[in-house]
């Protein structure tokens, strides 16, 4: 168990305007590390270290020091990843059915939930924290297609108890709650879109609503499936476009932005790191690599305190 209640929570504020968004052709991805094969969940601790996963592993990016990488953590087929204000960490793997959670070293503890409302978990894929009620919303995308729209949200309460909030999704993907906890972001892959959810109360949401449905892919695109998700200060919501080599940057309106080129042919998750906090990193495969765009726009980063 762990508590959010006594941690000190960073929340960097931004001042820019949607118009200072920098322009598409101002954006080039830069290659970080190359691994091969498909990456997925990258997240950023309070030291500035990276972590995303490819295969069976999760691999560390060391922000300083003489070593650039290293393999952090071996679970089966890691996804979704954040680092809690205690600096445990939480990972969805579908090959355990499980929210996982490990230590600071990588050490497994007891998993965070392998069961919602009394029934198993199929694959949960990403999540996201809900740091005021010490709660986390995930989804489980597992056995779910457009022909069987089975995919569920969940939600893990401050007793960590797991519920499910919401059912009937074609693939639900990536997950954030905006700040002041009023409305959770998930993307539906099968039906190209984001949905925007009303939260009620922690655990609890209205009916959805489709934020926003997105570009469907053109010459040279292999697919058109919204997967990783992530905000800026301002409330734009930066989307990892499977198939599409995109990111594509929403207004909180649901207008689209931007498109900006995402490095992976099938881009697959992002996330705001960085010494200001305002580059924007991003995974997925063909080639596989973790690529980094220089956007100077900030992020809405929680960060967990320093260990004592």
């Amino acid at each position: 168990m762990y508590s959010f209640a006594l941690s000190l929570v960073l929340v960097l504020p931004g001042t820019f305007l949607a118009a200072d968004i920098p322009p598409e052709s101002a954006v080039k991805p830069v290659e970080v590390v190359r691994t091969g094969d498909y990456s997925e969940g990258v997240v950023v601790d309070h030291e500035g270290n990276l972590y995303f996963s490819h295969g069976k592993i999760v691999t560390k990016v060391y922000a300083k020091g003489p070593k650039k990488t290293d393999t952090w953590a071996e679970t089966g087929a890691p996804n979704g990843h954040k680092i809690l204000p205690d600096g445990t960490h939480l990972i969805c793997d579908a090959s355990q059915h499980a929210v996982l959670h490990l230590d600071d070293s990588a050490r497994e503890l007891a998993p965070e939930s392998t069961k919602s409302d009394g029934k198993p978990l199929r694959g949960p894929n990403d999540l996201t924290l809900d740091t005021a009620n010490e709660g986390v919303y995930f989804t489980d995308p597992g056995g779910s297609s457009l022909e069987e729209p089975i995919g569920t949200v969940h939600y893990i309460d401050k007793k960590r108890v797991t519920h499910t909030v919401a059912t009937g999704l074609a693939f639900p993907n990536g997950i954030v709650l905006r700040p002041g906890g009023k409305e959770l972001l998930v993307g539906e892959s099968k039906k190209n879109r984001i949905l925007a959810f009303s939260v009620l109360a922690p655990g609890k949401l209205g009916e959805p609503k489709v934020l926003v449905n997105l570009p469907e892919k053109g010459e040279g695109q292999t697919d058109n499936q919204p997967d990783g998700i992530a905000l800026d200060a301002e409330g734009n919501l930066y989307v990892a476009h499977y198939g599409m080599r995109q990111v594509q940057v929403i207004s909180p309106s649901g207008k689209i932005l931007r498109r900006y080129p995402g490095g992976n042919q099938t881009t697959s998750n992002v996330a705001f790191a960085g010494p200001n906090m305002d580059q924007l990193y991003v995974t997925g495969g063909e080639p596989g690599a973790l690529f980094r765009l220089d956007l100077g726009v900030k992020g809405l980063t929680i960060l967990p305190p320093k260990s004592k």
